[in-house]
């Protein structure tokens, strides 16, 4: 079968590192097309540019940036054909350059770039048309770097990946939370663990619950993670209490979030249940610990103990129902057929449904 020529999340980090390193070393392309869904990695890449070429003095005079919005592609060119007043390049950097009026008309500047300068555009929300003229010309001449968003599940490995390279570790709790509260928006996450490093004692190593909760504001105890623990163990005091923190909460624990978060445990919890119904059935042993984790589309194998030990006490029949009470919920939390219960009661009605079957 061919390979997809589509980007994963994964590649995308790998070539972010790599473009990234070479901008290190001073090995510059002449035109970059930074691309694609994730701005977090166009912007970083945008400013690496933006400080490596120059140094300061040389920036107030060899730097232009301008926005898509309020530019034309031909000032761009013109743009590009000065030469450097102060030092070897000049750099002119796009933002925002899917807004770009006639952005085609660049190729009259790409086909034969200038080796004094130094161009970056910044195309953010989607890429450019792979089939353009001004797309291949960039190809073939400069560098172009595609920003894939990841899935939910593609966000632990990147943070902890992001964690080391600031010399710590996060567990997987103080992981669970971040991305359970701030989803997989990466611009975020990055900003509250550098906010968070900053406020770290001198000498620590590992970023914990207790971390995150005092400086990111986020609880320990009550939280998405904390509530799909407590349905797996089926402890219907925990799951209330956490349901009535989140009623008095209801900002910063929007039911709707709630519901999604619960729809993909149960999922897994399904595929487990049946991984095993299968493999009883073929005569044959359970995949290994990380090939279940990979199934289940678990952050890390940490958690898949767990899920082992709620798929005991969800056979799949009660499974079904619940991915049916959700569905329900689910359209209760953007408001349909809500009577007059708040998004605190519903979940509280919710979670009572799903431990009464």
């Amino acid at each position: 079968m061919a390979k997809s020529s589509k980007k994963s999340f994964k590649e995308s980090v790998a070539d972010y590192a790599a473009l990234s390193e070479r901008i290190g070393r001073r090995q510059f392309a002449p035109v970059y097309l930074l691309m694609g869904e994730e701005p977090y990695f166009i912007d970083m890449l945008a400013e690496r540019l933006g400080e490596t070429i120059l140094s300061p003095e040389e920036r107030a005079f060899d730097q232009t940036v301008v926005y898509g919005r309020d530019t034309e592609a031909g000032a761009i060119v013109n743009f590009c054909r000065q030469m450097p007043m102060m030092g070897a390049f000049q750099v002119v950097i796009v933002r925002e350059a899917q807004t770009l009026r006639r952005i085609d008309q660049l190729s009259l500047y790409t086909s034969a770039p200038s080796p004094t300068t130094i161009l970056v555009l910044c195309h953010k929300e989607k890429g450019l048309d792979k089939r353009s003229q001004l797309y291949k010309q960039i190809e073939a001449k400069g560098a172009v770097f595609e920003s894939v968003a990841p899935r939910d599940y593609e966000i632990a490995g990147w943070l902890g990946d992001f964690v080391r390279s600031k010399g710590c570790s996060i567990d997987p709790k103080a992981a669970a939370m971040l991305t359970d509260h701030l989803g997989a928006d990466i611009s975020k996450i990055s900003n509250e663990l550098g906010k968070l490093l900053t406020y770290l004692p001198e000498g620590t190593k590992q970023i914990t619950a207790a971390h995150i909760e005092q400086n990111i504001g986020i609880s320990k105890d009550f939280n998405n993670f904390e509530l799909t623990r407590a349905m797996s163990e089926r402890n219907v005091a925990r799951a209330m209490l956490i349901a009535d923190h989140f009623a008095r909460n209801p900002k910063e624990n929007p039911l709707l979030v709630t519901v999604s978060a619960l729809f993909t445990h149960f999922q897994r919890i399904f595929i487990l249940n049946y991984q095993k119904w299968y493999c009883r059935r073929k005569g044959a042993p359970m995949p290994p610990d990380a090939e279940l984790a990979r199934m289940l589309k678990l952050p890390t194998a940490f958690f898949l103990k767990e899920y082992q030990q709620a798929a005991a006490l969800y056979p799949n029949n009660k499974v079904f129902a619940i991915l049916g009470l959700l569905r329900e919920y689910d359209l209760k939390s953007k408001g349909m057929n809500t009577g007059q219960a708040d998004g605190g009661e519903l979940l509280k009605e919710l979670l009572l449904k799903i431990f009464l079957l």
